[in-house]
């Protein structure tokens, strides 16, 4: 294990993880609209399914009212069937070739279900990084079994390895705490 470019490529993928986690947790919906709310959502359009963001534009005109502008006129029943069927709990309203939808308050527990959800993210995106760091910890073994790195060496890489872990998960843990904060918020 060379050590500059196998621990840029663990970090890479450690990266990668966090990138992951924060685009679920984006998806998950608090007291303000967002367009990342309907991600999920996907739609069945000329003989495939595809993401409704490949089909129409979706803005926030306002804090608790989201707009979906259908490209497509014969799409539009499509898009607010596909929404409708999400289980996000959001009732579209059709507007010519537009949707308008609403978001509704969010329940005392629908907020905790959320925040479970964000906690299944959040240990799925440590699993995730665990594999990382264990792929990293494998690698530096067998180096040093092969005889390319001494064992000085592959004591000093495996702490960098591990405070690499350490950090990204504490990451992981301080962005899954803001967003239980910002779910939970009233």
């Amino acid at each position: 294990m060379s050590e500059g470019t196998d621990l840029k490529e663990l970090k890479r993928r450690m990266d990668g993880a966090i990138a992951a986690f924060k685009s679920d947790i984006a998806s998950l919906r608090t007291g303000r609209a967002s367009a990342n709310i309907l991600d999920p959502v996907v739609i069945e359009a000329y003989g495939s399914r595809m993401p409704l963001n490949q089909v129409a534009n979706i803005t926030v005109p306002e804090p608790r009212m989201l707009t979906v502008s259908v490209w497509d006129k014969s799409m539009v029943s499509a898009v607010e069937r596909a929404i409708r069927e999400s289980n996000l709990g959001l009732n579209p309203i059709v507007d010519g070739q537009n949707l308008r939808i609403p978001l509704p308050e969010l329940n005392e527990e629908r907020r905790r279900s959320l925040v479970k959800v964000a906690h299944e993210y959040a240990e799925k995106a440590k699993v995730a990084i665990r594999h990382v760091r264990r792929d990293g910890m494998d690698g530096l073994k067998k180096a040093e079994k092969d005889g390319v790195i001494g064992q000085d060496e592959s004591r000093s890489l495996s702490e960098r390895v591990q405070k690499m872990t350490d950090e990204t998960i504490s990451e992981i843990d301080r962005l899954l705490a803001d967003k239980e904060k910002e779910i939970m918020q009233v």
